[in-house]
């Protein structure tokens, strides 16, 4: 694809990006995008074929300029807290981004009418993201560094814990959101940290 196409195929993700935001998918024609930068549907649909592959491919833009737990490093030789504090502060960063929350919402909003949409979102993001930690989770497992059980549960509980604090006040736009800074999502961080460990530590160390 060259330059020219590949500008035009951004601006058609970036208008649909707005559309949706705005308007919920249902709301959002591919006629309203077309019309938003400027060109046919017949264009448009040169680039996709159909308003879900548009929406995936939003999903996809969203998540490589935002997903950075996706790309964390996750070294085998490093302590268990330390690559569990880079991983839950590079998560909570990206989940209180206000491009992820509006998606998060988004597709809250719609998944019982287009479960599918639900489905995209959760394997280009959160099932990635997860799968990788699950794979570190493992090799500290046969290590020894963590107790043996399900590493997918186990990242699991620590995703969901991460979560727990002042991510739904964002999702939710509540008062405290107002609040919210890296201080305070590392503070969620720790405590999450504090629990999973409390849950998964090697036999060995449980007093």
């Amino acid at each position: 694809m060259d330059l020219a196409a590949a500008a035009r195929r951004q601006a058609f993700i970036d208008a649909a990006r707005t559309q949706f935001f705005a308007r919920g998918y249902a709301g959002t024609t591919m006629s309203s995008i077309a019309s938003k930068v400027g060109g046919s549907k017949t264009t448009l649909w040169s680039y996709f074929p159909s308003k879900e592959e548009l929406f995936e491919a939003v999903v996809d833009d969203i998540v490589e300029r935002y997903g950075a737990p996706l790309q964390v490093d996750l070294p085998d030789d490093e302590p268990v807290v330390d690559v569990l504090r880079r991983f839950g502060n590079a998560l909570m960063t990206t989940l209180i981004a206000t491009p992820m929350l509006a998606l998060y919402r988004l597709v809250a909003g719609e998944a019982e009418r287009f479960p599918h949409l639900a489905e995209a979102f959760y394997a280009r993001g959160p099932r990635r993201g997860k799968a990788r930690l699950a794979v570190w989770m493992a090799e500290k497992m046969a290590r020894g560094e963590l107790r043996v059980g399900d590493p997918l549960r186990a990242t699991q509980h620590f995703a969901g814990l991460c979560q727990s604090g002042c991510h739904l006040f964002a999702v939710l736009n509540l008062p405290e959101a107002r609040h919210i800074g890296p201080d305070r999502m590392a503070a969620d961080v720790d405590a999450a940290i504090d629990t999973f460990y409390r849950a998964w530590r090697p036999e060995a160390a449980v007093s």
